[in-house]
C-alpha cells in the first residue's frame, strides 16, 4: 500500500463537519468484502481503501457496513461523497434523498438532488433544493448562482439577472456573478445587455487577479458569443486583450484560429445546464489554485454530471488524479475529452507522460514520437517526449530531442524559454557544462525573471566555483520570486553551505524544511548544516528524521553513513572558511528540527492556548509563511500555528497565494 499520510475523502469530511471515525488503519491486503464479518471491519476497510484513493474499494466496503447498519448516517454521508467523487452520479442520488434533510450534509446532498432536477429541467424543484439550512460563503455563491440559472430555465431572465446583482457577499463574489449575468443574458438572446456585462469583467483585470481561469472563461465566452454573432473585429480584440493578461492558452489559441478562418463558432454555454456546470467548474479551478483539493473533485464531478462531455471538467479531474499519484485514472480521463475539442493534443500529451509515470516508458515514447510526426512544430510535444526520456536517465536521447526542437525554432519566443532550459539540463546532467551553460542563458534572455532557470544556473555556478557573486544573486533573486518554493529556498541554503557560510545556511534550511517537512533530501542537507555550524545533536535527530521518511536508495546510504561516522573534517578553503571554534551542542533530550540558530527551543505557543480572537491578514506578492510568521508575530519558526488556524493550507506552508486572507494568532501572544 502506498504511503499516504491522510485520505483526501476524510479532509471533504473534516471541512465539510462530517464525522469521522478514528485514523486510518491498515488491513490486509486483498481483503475480499465477503470475508468481513462486522460493521466494524467494513468500515475501518473503506477507510484504508479511502486512504489509499482506492474509492471503487471505498464503495464496496461502505456498502457492506451499511448492510450491518442500514440507517447509519456517517456511512451513508461517506458512501454518498464517494460515488459522487468517483463519477457514480447517478448511484449517489438514493443516498442524497435520505441525507437532503440533514444541515451537516445538505450542502452535498441537496446539490446532488438540485443537479438531478436541473437536468430533467424541473426547475421549480431546484430551486426548492438550492435554499440551505446551513451555508459558507461558497455554498451560498454556488446555490444562488444556479438558482439564477433556474430562474432563467423557466423564462424569468429579469428575474434571475436582478436576483445575482442583489446578492450579499465577500468582494470575491462579483467576478463570479457578474460573469454568470452576462452569460444568462447572453443565452436568453439579449447580446447588447450581455456584451455590456461581459465587457465589465473584462475591465475588472483585479479581480481577475484573484481568479484569473475564470476571468480567462468570460473572455473566450465573450470573444465566442461576437464571433458566433458574426462581430470578427470585436471577437479578436477581445482575445487580444485577454493575450494580454495571460498568452498561451490552448483553448483561446483554438478560438483565435477558427474565428480568422471565419469558421462556425459555438458559444461556450447554452443551457441552464451548461451554466450550471461553468459555476462548478469555475469555482474548482478556484479552489484548486488556493488549497481547497478536497472540494476540487467532488465539483467537477458534480460539473460533468451536468454536461459528461466537458473538456475543462475532465482535464481537471485529470489533473487531480495525477496529484494523487493515479496515473491510469488520469489516463482514463484524457482519453474521454471529445476528439474535436482544443484541448485534446494538450491531454494527448499529458497521457504519454502518465504512462511513463507507469513505467511503460516505451509506449509513451512510441504514443509521443507518434503525436510529434503529426505535428513537427509543437514545442510542447519535445518537451514531453524529453521530458519522458530524461525520466529513464537517458539524457542523450533527451538532448537529441531538444536539439531538433532548437532546429525548428526559426526564431524563439518567449514562451520557448523552457526548450532551452530543458536543454540545459539534459546536457548538465551529461556533464558537458560547455553545452549547458549557454542554454541556461538562452533562457534567461528569453524570459528574464524565470526562476527555476535562475536558481539551476545559479547554484551549478556555486557547486563548481565559478561566478559565485552572479550565482548567489542569482538563487537569491529566484527565491525573491518564488519565496514559498523550498525546493529554491533550499537552494539557496545549500549553496551557503557549499561556501562554508553555515549559520546563514542553517537559517535558509531550516525555513526550506518548514515548506517542505516531509521531504528527506532537505531534512538530510539541514542536518548537515547543523553538524558545521557545531550542533551536533540537531544533526543527528535531522538525519534521524530524514532516515525514517524512507529516501531514495543513494541518500539514504549516506544518512546511514552519517549516523555512524558524522561528517569529516574540514579541509582545505572550507575549513578555513568555518567557525574557529564551534559552538558546543546543548544537551537536550528530545531536540527539535525547529530550534533557532543559538540551538534553543522556538516560542511555540500551543494551539489550545492561542487567543480566541486572532488576527485576519492578507498574503501580499513575495511573502511565505516563514517571512509572515517572522514580519507579523516576530519569529519565522511560528509558521506552524498559522498553519493550525488555516485548515485550508491542509498543513502545507506553499499553499498560499498573494491575496488569500489568512487567520493568525493574536499578535498579543
Amino acid at each position: 500500500m502506498r504511503r499516504m499520510s491522510v485520505g483526501w475523502l476524510a479532509s471533504v469530511s473534516a471541512l465539510a463537519g462530517l464525522m469521522v471515525i478514528g485514523q486510518p488503519v491498515l488491513a490486509r491486503q486483498g481483503e475480499e468484502p465477503a470475508r468481513i464479518s462486522s460493521l466494524s471491519g467494513a468500515y475501518l476497510a473503506a477507510r484504508v481503501a479511502e486512504v489509499d484513493n482506492d474509492l471503487d474499494g471505498a464503495i464496496t466496503y461502505y456498502k457492506r457496513a451499511l448492510a450491518f447498519d442500514t440507517e447509519n448516517r456517517d456511512i451513508q454521508q461517506s458512501l454518498m461523497l464517494a460515488l459522487i467523487a468517483q463519477g457514480r452520479f447517478d448511484e449517489s442520488l438514493p443516498y442524497a434523498e435520505k441525507l437532503k434533510t440533514v444541515p451537516e450534509v445538505e450542502r452535498f446532498s441537496r446539490l446532488a438532488l438540485a443537479i438531478d432536477a436541473i437536468r430533467k429541467k424541473d426547475y421549480k424543484a431546484s430551486q426548492t433544493l438550492l435554499k440551505l439550512a446551513v451555508e459558507s460563503d461558497l455554498d451560498r455563491l454556488i446555490a444562488s448562482v444556479m438558482t439564477a440559472w433556474s430562474m432563467a430555465g423557466d423564462g424569468e431572465t429579469d428575474e434571475a439577472l436582478s436576483y445575482l446583482k442583489k446578492l450579499q457577499g465577500p468582494d470575491w463574489y462579483s467576478l463570479f456573478t457578474t460573469y454568470h449575468r452576462a452569460l444568462i443574458a447572453d443565452v436568453a438572446g439579449n447580446s447588447q445587455r450581455a456584451d455590456k456585462i461581459y465587457q465589465s469583467v473584462l475591465d475588472d483585470a483585479a479581480s481577475g487577479g484573484a481568479a484569473p481561469e475564470t476571468w480567462l472563461r468570460a473572455a473566450e465566452a465573450y470573444a465566442g458569443s461576437l464571433a458566433h454573432r458574426g462581430e470578427k473585429k470585436k471577437a479578436l480584440a477581445v482575445l487580444d486583450k485577454a493575450d494580454e493578461f495571460a498568452s498561451g492558452r490552448i483553448s483561446l489559441i483554438a478560438l483565435r484560429d477558427k474565428i480568422e478562418k471565419d469558421e462556425p463558432v459555438a458559444q461556450l454555454v447554452t443551457t441552464p445546464a451548461d451554466g450550471s456546470s461553468e459555476i462548478l467548474v469555475d469555482l474548482a479551478t478556484a479552489l484548486n489554485r488556493g488549497g481547497g483539493e478536497p472540494f476540487v473533485r467532488l465539483y467537477l464531478q458534480y460539473a460533468l454530471a451536468l454536461k459528461p462531455d466537458s473538456d475543462v471538467s475532465l482535464l481537471q479531474l485529470a489533473a487531480v488524479a495525477e496529484q494523487q499519484e493515479n496515473a491510469q485514472e488520469a489516463i482514463d480521463l484524457y482519453r474521454r475529452i471529445p476528439a474535436g475539442s482544443p484541448l485534446k493534443r494538450a491531454a494527448d500529451l499529458q497521457l504519454g507522460l502518465n504512462l511513463a509515470d507507469l513505467k511503460k516508458s516505451d509506449e509513451a515514447i512510441d504514443h509521443l514520437k507518434k503525436l510529434l510526426d503529426e505535428a513537427p512544430d509543437d514545442m510542447r510535444a519535445y518537451l514531453a517526449l524529453g521530458g519522458v526520456y530524461a525520466s529513464i536517465q537517458d539524457y542523450r536521447a533527451a538532448a537529441d530531442i531538444y536539439d531538433k526542437a532548437v532546429e525548428r525554432l526559426k526564431t524563439p519566443e518567449k514562451s520557448d524559454w523552457n526548450i532551452f532550459y530543458q536543454r540545459g539540463i539534459a546536457y548538465e546532467r551529461l556533464k558537458e557544462w560547455p553545452k549547458a551553460e549557454p542554454n541556461f542563458r538562452e533562457a534567461l534572455k528569453l524570459m528574464p525573471d524565470q526562476p527555476q532557470v535562475l536558481n539551476y544556473l545559479g547554484y551549478s555556478w556555486v557547486d563548481m566555483d565559478l561566478n559565485l557573486e552572479e550565482g548567489l544573486a542569482m538563487i537569491r533573486k529566484a527565491v525573491d520570486l518564488r519565496p514559498s518554493d523550498g525546493y529554491i529556498v533550499d537552494s539557496l541554503g545549500w549553496a551557503y553551505y557549499k561556501l562554508g557560510r553555515f549559520d546563514e545556511a542553517v537559517t535558509e534550511l531550516e525555513r526550506a524544511v518548514s515548506l517542505k517537512p516531509d521531504d528527506p533530501v532537505l531534512n538530510d542537507h539541514l542536518g548537515d548544516a547543523y553538524w558545521r555550524a557545531g550542533r551536533k545533536l540537531e544533526a543527528t535527530f535531522q538525519w534521524n528524521h530524514a532516515r525514517d521518511m524512507k529516501p531514495e536508495p543513494d541518500v539514504l546510504a549516506s544518512v546511514l553513513k552519517k549516523l555512524s561516522q558524522g561528517l569529516p573534517p574540514l579541509e582545505g578553503k572550507a575549513a578555513a572558511q568555518a567557525p574557529a571554534k564551534p559552538a558546543e551542542p546543548e544537551v537536550k533530550p528530545e531536540p527539535t528540527p525547529q530550534s533557532d540558530k543559538k540551538g534553543e527551543q522556538p516560542d511555540i505557543v500551543p494551539l489550545e492556548k492561542i487567543s480566541a480572537t486572532p488576527a485576519a491578514y492578507r498574503v501580499q506578492p513575495g511573502q511565505s509563511l516563514w517571512s509572515i510568521a517572522n514580519d507579523v508575530l516576530g519569529n519565522g519558526h511560528r509558521y506552524q500555528e498559522i498553519l493550525n488556524l488555516n485548515p485550508q493550507l491542509r498543513g502545507d506552508p506553499g499553499r498560499i497565494v498573494p491575496g488569500q486572507e489568512l487567520v493568525l494568532p493574536a499578535l498579543g501572544n
